[in-house]
C-alpha cells in the first residue's frame, strides 16, 4: 500500500505527570521478557518457560522487558490522538478495538530489530479480536531524552524499487517526553540499542476488520 504519510505525531502532548504515573504503574507490575516471531506463542510461558536455545534465538531479534496494562484512564489519554492521526494523515482505516497497552523498558544494550506489528492472518481466538487485524500502532514516549542515549525509533519505508537504496528515517520528532506517534501497523520499524540509561515507552495496537 502506497502512503503519503508513513506516520503522524504530536510532540509533548501527554502531560508529564501522566507519563510519570504510567511509569510508576508499569514498574509496579512484574516484568516479562518480550517475545516476537512466534517464539513461545503456542504455549503458556509461565508453565513452560523459554528454553536456552529459544531465548538465544529471541535475543537476535528483540531484547526488552514488558508488562501489560489496560486501565481506562490510560486509553482516554491516547485514543483521541489515534483517531485524529487516522483522519489527518489520510489513512481513514476502519478500527474498533484497542489491545492491552504494552509498557516497555529498554535497558542499556536492549533493542528491537526490524519488524512490523501486523501479521499475515487475522486473530482466531474467540472474543472481540477474532477475525480482526492490527491496523494502527501508536507509541508514547514516556522518558525525558536527557535520561538515556540511543534507543531511537527508526522507520523503513519499504515502498521502493528493488534496485534503489533502502529509505530509513529516525523519528526525531517524538524524542520529547509525552510525545505520541501513530503509524499503520504494516510499516517496518525498529528501536535501536540503548547505549546509556533507561527508555520507557507505551505501545498500543488498534484493530479492525481486514482490508477489502
Amino acid at each position: 500500500m502506497n502512503l503519503t504519510n508513513y506516520y503522524y505525531y504530536w510532540a509533548n502532548v501527554i502531560p508529564h505527570r501522566i507519563c510519570d504515573m504510567i511509569i510508576q504503574y508499569g514498574k509496579s507490575i512484574k516484568q516479562d521478557t518480550a517475545i516476537t516471531g512466534g517464539i513461545g506463542r503456542d504455549r503458556d510461558l509461565k508453565a513452560q518457560p523459554l528454553t536456552k536455545a529459544e531465548l538465544k534465538d529471541l535475543k537476535k531479534k528483540r531484547d526488552s522487558n514488558i508488562c501489560w496494562v489496560n486501565d481506562r484512564w490510560i486509553y482516554k489519554e491516547i485514543q483521541p490522538y489515534v483517531r485524529m492521526a487516522n483522519e489527518m494523515a489520510g489513512w481513514n482505516f476502519q478500527w474498533d478495538w484497542t489491545e492491552s497497552c504494552q509498557f516497555t523498558i529498554y535497558k542499556k544494550g536492549q533493542y528491537y530489530d526490524w519488524h512490523c506489528d501486523s501479521w499475515d492472518k487475522p486473530y482466531t481466538e474467540e472474543g472481540p479480536t477474532k477475525g480482526k487485524i492490527r491496523k494502527l500502532s501508536n507509541i508514547v514516549q514516556l522518558t525525558d531524552p536527557k535520561e538515556y542515549e540511543g534507543g531511537e525509533l527508526e522507520f523503513d519505508f519499504r515502498q521502493y524499487d528493488p534496485d534503489k537504496k533502502r529509505k530509513t528515517q529516525i523519528a526525531k520528532e517524538i524524542t520529547p517526553k509525552g510525545s505520541i506517534i501513530v503509524f499503520p501497523s504494516f510499516v517496518w520499524h525498529r528501536v535501536k540499542p540503548v547505549t546509556k540509561g533507561l527508555r520507557y515507552s507505551l505501545v498500543n495496537w488498534n484493530l479492525g476488520w481486514p482490508f477489502k
